[in-house]
């Protein structure tokens, strides 16, 4: 067998590792656009804000590939794949024959589309080699502007303000962090960024980035000039599909994959942030852009791959953030749009408490839980194990609610109930607060 896996992050090498349990001896290649991809980018924020050393970025050891008999391919793009001649197409003309093909290429940030964008001292953050640019810069600059307020960008807000840097937020939305959260909790999150430093300016954009060489500052919609040395572009990210346009891979907005993360196309798998697959709450397909979501899926698609049967059950949308000593963690659905969702909402602005839990008959399809996060894990196992709460959905959101009071009341809406099963799974999304 000639496994090939074109990214090397997360999923990728989570499949390197699954392969390797089953099929000791078979080729496998590895390719990455990067030059030293064997880091956590989830990582880089905290690199970025000095409170680690780059020696704490890295997740595997330089010694990977030897370890796992890999033929790395490092620091070249893959333009292309023909399905019928199993070949993977790199920029550099070279093409790679495969038996079985992982595509764990991952996600790339979203830019503004505005002039100057291409100036010196503008940067997603999305790579170690970005973020080792920034910091090469960082004695140079006063002001800092982050264009967009994702998780990415208020992340990098957050580290620049952690070195002493002035910031300053603008964001289109209405709220920040408006994927991940709703306004109740955005405002309340707000207060705290603000009361420590941070300028956030909501429902404007920037029309035009200033300055020759070197970024000298920004103009908004309202006219207004903002002086700045550093940009950092935090509007998200979208999967990494573009090399598959004319593939005949399925795609929708990442690659389709079945219950064995196999496309249409027998022999080609996807994992990762470019895999769009069944979403637990959403019950249809959707792209869970998160480290753990990737490393299972890299898992069984590597097991698959292989020829061990492996089935994927989902997974759900999960973001878990600190800012300034207050935590929130969302899961699933935080903001429906339709009535057949009914809405628990409990807060205590004074305290910066704020929980929400999103029910849709009877399930938790959704929750975000600001403040007080200790029951996180037991809402996301109700959630993934589709319990029917409606006979004690007025406990979920009092403080005494815990895993002791939920369980026997859990035993009796699960059939076959299995306790150590339930416990991994409370267990799982406990953790998220790491």
């Amino acid at each position: 067998m000639n496994y090939v896996i074109i990214g090397c992050s997360a999923a990728g090498i989570n499949a390197i590792e699954a392969i390797r349990t089953i099929d000791k001896e078979s080729k496998i290649t590895a390719i990455s656009e990067e030059e030293a991809p064997l880091y956590s980018r989830c990582l880089l924020s905290y690199f970025l804000a000095g409170s680690i050393t780059e020696d704490k970025v890295w997740f595997r050891k330089d010694s990977f590939f030897k370890d796992y008999k890999v033929t790395p391919v490092l620091g070249k793009k893959v333009v292309g794949i023909d399905i019928k001649k199993k070949e993977v197409q790199l920029e550099n003309k070279k093409k790679i024959k495969f038996d079985r093909l992982l595509i764990a290429t991952g996600a790339i940030p979203k830019m503004e589309n505005i002039p100057g964008i291409e100036k010196r001292g503008v940067f997603p953050l999305r790579t170690l080699e970005q973020t080792k640019k920034i910091l090469n810069i960082l004695d140079k600059v006063k002001g800092c502007m982050i264009l967009g307020v994702g998780l990415i960008g208020l992340r990098a807000a957050y580290a620049l303000k952690s070195r002493g840097k002035e910031v300053r937020v603008i964001v289109k939305s209405s709220h920040i962090l408006s994927q991940i959260i709703d306004q109740g909790s955005a405002s309340i999150m707000r207060r705290r960024l603000e009361a420590n430093g941070l300028k956030i300016e909501t429902n404007l954009a920037a029309t035009k980035i200033i300055g020759n060489d070197f970024v000298k500052g920004v103009i908004l919609d309202d006219g207004r000039q903002i002086d700045c040395e550093l940009i950092i572009v935090g509007k998200g990210v979208e999967p990494n599909i573009i090399f598959l346009k004319d593939s005949g891979i399925k795609i929708r907005y990442g690659v389709l994959s079945d219950s064995h993360l196999q496309t249409d196309i027998e022999g080609i798998f996807a994992a990762g942030d470019v895999c769009e697959t069944a979403d637990i709450a959403l019950e249809e397909t959707s792209i869970n852009a998160i480290w753990p979501a990737a490393c299972e899926q890299g898992r069984v698609a590597g097991m698959n791959m292989a020829g061990v049967e492996a089935i994927y059950d989902g997974s759900l949308a999960m973001n878990s953030i600190e800012f300034f000593g207050l935590p929130v963690i969302s899961i699933g659905i935080t903001k429906p749009k339709t009535d057949q969702y009914e809405e628990l909402v409990k807060q205590d602005i004074d305290r910066a408490v704020y929980k929400k839990i999103v029910l849709r008959q009877g399930r938790i399809v959704g929750a975000i839980f600001m403040g007080r996060i200790e029951n996180i894990g037991v809402v996301g196992a109700l959630i993934k194990k589709k319990v029917d709460v409606s006979r004690f959905k007025d406990l979920l959101l009092e403080d005494y609610f815990d895993y002791g009071r939920i369980l026997p009341l859990v035993k009796n809406s699960i059939e076959d109930f299995k306790e150590e099963e339930f416990r991994e799974t409370v267990l799982t999304y406990f953790n998220l607060r790491g």
